[in-house]
């Protein structure tokens, strides 16, 4: 996916942190086998910050420290193309199973590491029987984001539908909201009430990938599925439908107008107060600052899906697992886990992934550590409401293909090019097809 967001360490201390197979802890380590670490992010848009964490590292420590990144949606693609090199990637990442299940053969046992140890909940680290395969370093959160300002200002507006934002606490009460917005665009100075929902690929994700969670965690919640399955029903298509449509309908854009319509557009749109609402993360938040947005303006809501709205909060949940190449040398392996370990703990490291990059992390090592990201307080707050997160299950779909597939067929649809029915064919029958492509023996 796509999404936003500086203590000095000892050569003795790092020297420990080296000790053990791929802890940094245990026997000892020959002081002329280092090793080195080599990266592959996934994130492009904290791509400078991993770079000037990495200098940090080896300025204080004398390892070499490689950070790449992979272009938006192109990190399967890089990371098979890095991994045939001889210097391939000491340190990659997984989106959870479905990742894991191409990548198994890579992956080094984390149990013994301290990222894995730090854990505040071990039981969201991926594992395959006893063997820790994959940590998750940033618990991420999404919905809709909005511009507090604007939303103030129409609050003003006479006869608008709700005069706070407490009030927009449904799907019903949503999209009467924004139909209202829409229609009483040239008072409010906007261009709609929604961001351009986009459809090239550094946008698309946001709708094939994060609002089609929507149905699966419904239907999977329903029917109690907690595993990936050979097949869905698509029982709540309905939904999924309405709420595309309203964020097509009520647009700066024209649908016509999507398949160019980049992520730069939309995070540009919303920024310069062109639109209300953004379905967008946590991660947005350094694009956003970047662009001139103050933290006081903006604040996030559940992508209310009609459904159970009373109840539902924000989507919360992990595709970053970092995993450990089995396939490195051991030095290789042992500097890996001891970077990894000094980027938890240091306070470079914490300053980095909390401030800087705007993660929420799941280590004990950050309970001190507060984010001055207001999505991220956002999120803090919907967790201590008493409503039910939203679980990432998007994790669990079969393959890349299924997602293209879906957004091929979204883009048609809303390009008035193709039916409502193609995107039920892709959703549901895709699923089949590409289960049965991805587990056939």
């Amino acid at each position: 996916m796509n999404r936003t967001v500086k203590s000095v360490v000892a050569m003795a201390a790092v020297a420990a942190m080296s000790l053990g197979a791929l802890a940094a802890c245990g026997s000892s380590s020959s002081s002329d086998s280092t090793g080195k670490v080599y990266y592959l992010n996934f994130k492009p848009e904290v791509a400078t910050d991993w770079k000037t964490l990495a200098k940090d590292y080896t300025k204080q420590t004398g390892v070499q420290v490689t950070v790449e990144t992979a272009a938006s949606d192109t990190y399967e693609q890089k990371l098979k193309s890095e991994m045939a090199k001889s210097n391939a990637p000491t340190l990659f990442q997984v989106n959870g199973p479905v990742g894991y299940a191409n990548w198994k053969d890579y992956t080094a046992d984390m149990s013994n590491t301290a990222v894995y140890k730090e854990l505040q909940n071990k039981s969201v680290a991926l594992k395959d029987g006893s063997k820790v395969v994959g940590v998750p370093y940033v618990m991420e959160t999404y919905g809709l984001i909005y511009n507090k300002t604007l939303l103030n200002k129409y609050f003003k507006l006479s006869n608008a539908v709700v005069t706070s934002v407490d009030q927009i606490d449904s799907f019903k009460t949503l999209k009467a909201v924004a139909d209202d917005i829409q229609a009483r665009k040239s008072e409010l100075g906007v261009k709609g009430a929604f961001t351009s929902a986009g459809f090239d690929s550094s946008s698309d994700w946001r709708f094939k990938t994060h609002l089609a969670n929507l149905p699966l965690y419904y239907e999977f919640k329903a029917d109690n599925v907690t595993k990936q399955p050979s097949k869905i029903k698509g029982t709540y298509l309905p939904e999924y439908k309405k709420v595309f449509d309203m964020y097509l309908t009520d647009s700066t854009t024209d649908r016509t107008q999507l398949s160019s319509k980049t992520g730069d557009d939309a995070t540009s749109e919303f920024a310069l107060g062109q639109a209300v609402f953004y379905q967008n993360g946590t991660w947005a938040w350094s694009d956003l600052q970047k662009a001139g947005m103050k933290a006081s303006s903006i604040s996030m809501m559940p992508i209310y899906f009609g459904v159970d709205d009373a109840n539902e909060g924000l989507a919360t949940g992990s595709e970053n697992y970092w995993c450990i190449n089995s396939h490195a040398s051991d030095a290789d392996q042992k500097a890996t886990a001891a970077f990894l370990k000094w980027v938890i703990t240091s306070k470079t490291g914490k300053d980095t992934l909390s401030q800087t990059m705007g993660f929420t992390t799941p280590f004990k090592t950050f309970s001190d550590e507060t984010s001055d990201n207001p999505l991220t307080q956002a999120a803090v707050a919907d967790q201590k409401s008493g409503k039910t997160q939203v679980s990432w299950n998007f994790t669990m779909m079969p393959s890349e293909q299924w997602k293209n597939d879906l957004g091929n067929a979204l883009l048609e649809y809303a390009q008035k090019t193709g039916s409502w029915s193609a995107v039920k064919t892709a959703f549901v029958d895709g699923w089949a097809t590409e289960y049965a492509s991805a587990n056939q023996s």
